[in-house]
């Protein structure tokens, strides 16, 4: 079967026709490297990062000068938890190619750099060349941050941050009013009278939704719950809003989309999603998307059974953590600080909306308390999602399934606590963020 029908598949919601097709595909031993990589991307895609890798591997043993091979198999080793090995093959990468930006960032995220290891030096370096394109000096800024910072060189750190997010944001066209408005959109579609509709919702047990605002914990709690045997986790996907797109169609924008998702067949969007699920045999199978807190009563009808965990944080040391983060693609208001206030107070109102509409619809937790009472936090999670405890979510940092999130080295270390207030270290430079909170009726300080 070729490529474009195995995507096809994907994409209807066939997953597990189209993933034994793509293996298949992938015995039959594919000797052009484009082919391989293909596969290996629609691997990652679906979160099977060991047949990704087994994929880029042989890439590499085809083409053992290629660069970009060597990149994507170090993507696959970081999300498998082999981070000396894909450290190795990021410096692999930028011996063949020093312009690869993102190779820079990636390495410098695997661990904690020290004084007698780091790449200062070479990210200082690579600054004064000229950039083959504008996100080079992103990228390297991000990672001359994350390294200065580890070494305890705050003010440098902070600047060359700044400096990074600066020239990201410029590049992007975004306007945070627009993300606000939508939200204010929801809550006022989703309100009262649309939650006293009898609705009838897919009654599958299976789906645990992690969500909340980026860097807030989500992969920690993630990562706690899928060490339980009777849970795995599919990591981050877009499936819930696919599932509701292929139901309420192209409505033409935000607005119109927002009035026409309150119309949807509920109990045909949570069947759509819960085909994707084929492939999961344990009794919980977690969704781990930050994002779906905009979807959050959507999900609590569309699947009434699902477990929903909201994932909350210090909004200073959120602040803080989803500004020094080189997202990409995803969250365009994070290179601003007053973006980043004028966004978190939107969620913050919404999410107070979605408390009101459904009392006890949903588990909180707080990024604090697991730091602080490990083992009474994890407990509280795993008996939400009505299973028997097991030792061995607590020692998560063990937990062998993939991770390609930007907390994915993080998570393979114990819990620790240095993250925890933080930001006051940059307190002066956070100041745009704290102006906003504040004036939002945020006390930052007790947060």
């Amino acid at each position: 079967m070729q490529l474009r029908q195995i995507e096809a598949l994907l994409e209807q919601g066939h997953v597990a026709e189209g993933v034994g097709q793509l293996k298949a595909l992938a015995a039959t031993g594919l000797r052009d490297v484009r082919s391989l990589s293909h596969v290996g991307q629609l691997f990652t895609y679906l979160n099977l990062h060991s047949d990704a890798e087994r994929c880029y591997q042989q890439a590499l043993r085809l083409q053992p000068d290629g660069a970009q091979a060597l990149y994507n198999w170090a993507t696959s080793l970081i999300a498998l938890g082999r981070l000396e090995e894909a450290e190795q093959a990021l410096d692999r990468v930028l011996v063949m190619n020093p312009h690869d930006y993102d190779a820079y960032y990636n390495r410098a995220t695997l661990r904690r750099q020290t004084a007698e290891r780091n790449h200062v030096g070479q990210i200082e370096a690579a600054l004064q060349l000229p950039m083959r394109h504008p996100g080079g000096s992103v990228a390297l800024n991000f990672a001359l941050a994350k390294e200065l910072e580890d070494l305890g060189d705050y003010a440098a750190s902070f600047a060359a941050l700044k400096r990074g997010a600066d020239l990201r944001r410029r590049l992007l066209s975004y306007r945070v009013s627009d993300d606000v408005t939508t939200m204010r959109q929801i809550a006022e579609v989703f309100g009262g009278e649309f939650f006293g509709r009898d609705i009838a919702g897919c009654q599958d047990e299976r789906p645990v939704f992690i969500l909340g605002l980026p860097r807030s914990g989500t992969t920690l709690v993630d990562r706690i719950l899928s060490s339980h045997s009777q849970v795995s986790s599919r990591g981050e996907t877009s499936d819930f809003a696919k599932a509701l797109l292929s139901d309420v169609g192209d409505a033409g924008g935000k607005e119109a989309l927002v009035r026409r998702s309150a119309q949807a067949n509920f109990a045909a969007v949570g069947e759509r999603y819960c085909a994707r699920l084929a492939l999961q045999a344990a009794r919980r199978s977690i969704d781990k998307t930050p994002v779906n807190f905009l979807y959050l009563g959507l999900i609590a009808r569309a699947l009434p059974r699902a477990r929903i965990i909201h994932v909350r944080r210090n909004p200073m040391d959120l602040g803080y953590a989803i500004y020094k983060t080189l997202f990409r693609m995803a969250y365009p208001y994070s290179y601003d600080l007053s973006d980043l206030g004028h966004y978190y107070l939107a969620y913050e109102r919404l999410m107070a909306h979605w408390r009101a509409m459904l009392p006890g619809g949903f588990l909180e937790v707080r990024y604090e308390d697991l730091v602080a009472s490990q083992e009474a936090t994890s407990r509280r999670l795993v008996e939400y999602c009505g299973l028997a405890w097991e030792e061995a979510c607590l020692s998560f940092e063990r937990n062998a399934r993939p991770c390609l999130t930007a907390s994915a080295a993080q998570v393979r270390q114990p819990i620790y606590a240095s993250s925890v207030g933080l930001w006051r270290r940059y307190r002066e430079q956070l100041q745009p963020l704290a102006k906003v909170l504040r004036n939002g009726g945020i006390d930052v300080d007790s947060a």
